[in-house]
């Protein structure tokens, strides 16, 4: 995926809310909007380099929104918004290895009372789900998700079980958005829930997958399988 808009490296300062930073350009300082509601504590903190896309929208009240961030030398794609279009991309490419190829792929498909981020289907008339998360905390070469306690994620996860039940096939993907981590694990000390549907779902039947990315200034894009465990 690649950003069609203008990106300008900056510096980060602070972080007054979590929809907002300041980012220090060379002509000034400026508030920008940050795409990702996450705490991402490890990552924003201040003196970071942090890459900015340019809005192009002159009614929008911040200039710019905040992409991605170097941890150390390691460049972190931090845009919450950005996964689901990896990842559709990368299926309809057959570069998820474990789904195989497929002859349609939609976004954001309803199912019951639920809406998964992506329905595919393959030859002979197999459908399936995939539903996509965004991982942006390392620790120590271990990706982990989420980073904040979330009740709606643990929901999707029951609910793609639920579709499993009924013959569909049905996966998670957790997409590192850095390249580094070899090992992807769910964050029971952040979210024990979480972790405890992510094992309910598995037993289910349904797939637990998690790749790397390739990340540049940009844009980033799916690369290689890394290891899970529950």
């Amino acid at each position: 995926m690649n950003y069609e808009n203008k990106i300008r490296e900056g510096r980060f300062l602070s972080r007054p809310n979590r929809f907002l930073a300041e980012v220090e350009l060379p002509e000034g300082v400026e508030m920008v909007h940050v795409k990702n509601t996450g705490r991402c504590r490890e990552l924003l903190v201040p003196g970071a380099r942090v890459f900015l896309e340019e809005s192009g929208n002159p009614a929008r009240k911040t200039r710019y929104s905040l992409v991605a961030v170097y941890k150390g030398d390691m460049l972190v794609n931090m845009d919450s918004q950005a996964p689901n279009a990896v990842a559709a991309e990368a299926l309809e490419e057959g570069k998820i290895r474990e789904l195989g190829p497929v002859t349609l792929v939609r976004r954001e498909k309803k199912y019951g009372a639920s809406r998964f981020d992506i329905y595919y289907e393959k030859e002979h008339g197999q459908k399936g789900f995939l539903e996509v998360k965004g991982v942006t905390l390392e620790e120590n070469g271990t990706a982990m998700f989420p980073d904040a306690p979330t009740e709606r994620g643990a929901k999707h996860l029951l609910e793609l079980a639920e579709a499993a039940k009924e013959g569909y096939e049905a996966a998670v993907l957790f997409l590192v958005q850095m390249k580094g981590p070899k090992i992807f694990r769910p964050h029971v000390e952040r979210d024990p829930a979480f972790a405890a549907a992510l094992r309910q779902t598995a037993s289910a039947g349904v797939r637990v997958l998690a790749y790397d990315c390739e990340v540049e200034e940009r844009g980033f894009w799916l690369e290689d399988p890394i290891k899970v465990e529950l």
